[in-house]
């Protein structure tokens, strides 16, 4: 029976255990996108994770959406994520990047005035992003045409060669809450014509490009992709959320990817049903699920093999060495939301670890 501190083969990279760091944006990199010394730091402290999945990457210049989040697409970006990479190797982890476009959730004011894109030009409403000048309305993006979406494959492309070059094991593939490549999956969102719009074959087109082009680059079983059709995070929707992952499952056979990486639930209850029972019928691959785990809902999610390995989010945050408190059955800290989206060690870097606790 597989535990959660059971050895697990994820295509190409082993793990030591099931117990995953799913992507946590957290604004810790600097003006210019480059991450910082505290980042290598917050990255080290959890490098006894099964595997951390760092936090939504920037694929290319002027598609931010939270300010002083990371990026992948200059020299400068990659030779930091290698200090971060080379510092989680050392400590025996193993990390892969997600490669990321923002779409209608950029902002002009992150990305000197440049209007945000999207497959329809439908602004995110109810939503407020935060920038330099404090929290603002979304804006309405510019629809892309068809003749565009090339240079945007090739922008994940080129994200997927710099991760390589910055020394992560892997890519995953944002194609999750409310993002550019989710934008065109969902029909709240893909109001478009024509190969990239209407059926579910074409609006998931861009996201199985974005797949293809990254796997040319790392081969298939060193790629995963994140999915989360129920949702709501950026005013996100789809009329047939079960139908849409039950199609995604069957289709994503066909890549032999590393894994599947599914959010399980809506983080704002809007959205309501079942998509883990298809993607576990119906996909073949390895299956990591998100969202809302305790320890011993995960421990059974993954002995009765619903899933292969568990991603946790919150908990990473306030509890470093989470798989170690677990083995233990030590109390879990609470993290703080204020320091959420900070800049400062704060909240990021200065939760002790179980040891350092036990000390105090």
């Amino acid at each position: 029976m597989n535990t959660l501190f059971s050895p697990l083969q994820l295509g190409a990279i082993e793990l030591n255990n099931r117990i995953l760091m799913a992507p946590l944006t957290r604004t810790r990199a600097d003006a210019d996108h480059v991450p910082t010394d505290l980042m290598t730091e917050h990255y080290a402290q959890r490098a006894s994770a099964g595997l951390l999945i760092a936090e939504a990457t920037m694929i290319a210049e002027g598609c931010s959406a939270f300010w002083r989040e990371p990026g992948i697409y200059s020299d400068a970006q990659v030779a930091a994520w290698k200090r971060v990479t080379d510092a989680v190797h050392a400590k025996g982890g193993k990390i892969v990047l997600q490669i990321w476009h923002g779409g209608r959730a950029c902002h002009p004011l992150l990305n000197d005035g440049r209007v945000p894109v999207a497959p329809s030009a439908i602004a995110i409403a109810n939503e407020e992003v935060h920038t330099p000048e404090g929290k603002k309305s979304y804006t309405e993006p510019r629809a892309l045409s068809d003749e565009e979406l090339p240079e945007i494959i090739a922008q994940f492309r080129a994200a997927a060669e710099n991760a390589k070059r910055a020394g992560f094991d892997g890519v995953e593939v944002h194609g999750a809450n409310g993002y550019l490549l989710d934008q065109f999956l969902r029909d709240g969102t893909n109001h478009r014509e024509g190969p990239y719009g209407g059926p579910i074959e074409n609006r998931a087109r861009l996201l199985l490009e974005a797949i293809e082009a990254a796997v040319d680059v790392w081969g298939s079983d060193r790629v995963g992709v994140r999915l989360s059709p129920l949702n709501s995070f950026n005013d996100m929707r789809d009329s047939d959320p079960v139908g849409l992952i039950t199609w995604l499952a069957k289709r994503l056979n066909d890549y032999n990817l590393a894994y599947v990486h599914l959010m399980r639930t809506d983080f704002f209850g809007a959205q309501q049903g079942d998509v883990v029972s298809p993607m576990r019928e119906h996909y073949q691959g390895n299956l990591i699920l998100n969202m809302g785990y305790s320890h011993d809902e995960a421990a059974t999610a993954v002995a009765s093999g619903e899933a292969d390995a568990i991603a946790f989010g919150v908990p990473f945050i306030a509890n470093p060495d989470l798989p170690e408190r677990f083995k233990v059955g030590a109390e879990l800290a609470e993290a703080d939301p204020a320091t959420f989206y900070t800049q400062s060690a704060e909240g990021y870097t200065d939760y002790p670890m179980l040891q350092d606790s036990a000390t105090a």
